[in-house]
């Protein structure tokens, strides 16, 4: 069997943020409406400001509004709620970003439930929860979905074509990522299982999928014999270990050379899932600029 096909993830988030910015100057050509973006940070941590940095840079790039607030490590939970009171009066706000973590003294959750759920950009209000385990399948995504999700199975449909009927486990339950790219496969009609750390025999479990998609933290978790031939290896883990020079490298919760001999495809780790984030990130926050200015859903 040849190796797995690689599913450059790369590449198709370039594609989406040139899809996305000819959306934005259409938006500001037909209807005047440029679309916002406001990012919080609280406190310096440096990933978080890279992080942060990264976002509003790809917004501007794209012909959109980049709104960047900080606030200072010690700032309280009333200052923050504050201003997230002020992005949602914000006409000229179309999606905001609290960047997590939080500081400790902070609660998240409540944060969080206190973005607008029209504003909601990363798809983790609530209500927006709520409508992605309640949408009907097949019906637009009209409302914000959670990005790394979103942009996994934006890269499973371009890979794979249609996903009805498929097989599909999900290793992770998490709500960031486990639960709502479950929901995302029960909407495209895979017939889907939540695996977790109580699962029994989880390796036999994830030799019947047709879809594979990993999200469990744990570095070269998944090993390559219990992968279906030919099944499509969505990696989500972002993990750094230390490699061979004596310095760290990236390594996702895929054994990624044993899987490449067994997979039809498969993400790499650096440049797979993980460039998907921010450009569904941007697709989200042109979504929501579009539904103020009373255009429909616009599948990009």
């Amino acid at each position: 069997m040849s190796e797995a096909r690689l599913i450059d993830g790369k590449a198709f988030a370039a594609d989406l943020r040139g899809r996305v910015g000819k959306g934005v100057a259409e938006l500001v050509a037909g209807k005047g409406v440029k679309p916002g973006l406001a990012t919080v940070l609280v406190g310096g941590d440096p990933a978080s400001q890279v992080y942060v940095r990264s976002k509003g840079k790809v917004a501007a790039e794209l012909g959109m509004s980049s709104f960047d607030h900080r606030l200072p490590e010690d700032a309280t939970e009333a200052e923050l709620l504050q201003l997230i009171a002020t992005l949602n009066a914000d006409t000229g706000v179309h999606g905001i970003l609290v960047q997590l973590p939080l500081p400790k003294h902070i609660h998240t959750e409540r944060v969080l439930q206190a973005i607008h759920p029209d504003k909601d950009v990363d798809g983790f209000h609530p209500i927006n929860v709520g409508r992605l385990g309640s949408i009907a399948a097949g019906a637009p995504l009209d409302f914000p979905v959670p990005c790394t999700p979103l942009g996994c199975s934006m890269l499973l449909a371009d890979a794979l074509g249609s996903l009805s009927g498929r097989t599909a486990v999900v290793v992770g339950r998490s709500t960031l990522v486990g639960r709502p790219v479950a929901q995302l496969l029960l909407r495209a009609d895979c017939t889907v299982t939540i695996a977790h750390s109580r699962t029994r025999d989880l390796p036999a479990l994830c030799r019947t999928a047709d879809i594979l998609v990993v999200a469990i933290g744990r570095p070269e978790f998944l090993r390559g014999d219990w992968i279906k031939p030919g099944a499509a290896v969505i990696d989500v883990g972002i993990n750094r270990v230390p490699a061979a020079d004596g310095k760290t490298k990236l390594v996702g919760d895929v054994a990624f050379e044993e899987a490449r001999q067994v997979a039809g495809h498969l993400t790499p780790v650096p440049g797979g899932v993980g460039p998907m984030t921010v450009a569904c990130l941007m697709y989200n926050t042109l979504q929501e600029a579009r539904r103020k200015a009373g255009l429909p859903f616009a599948a990009i």
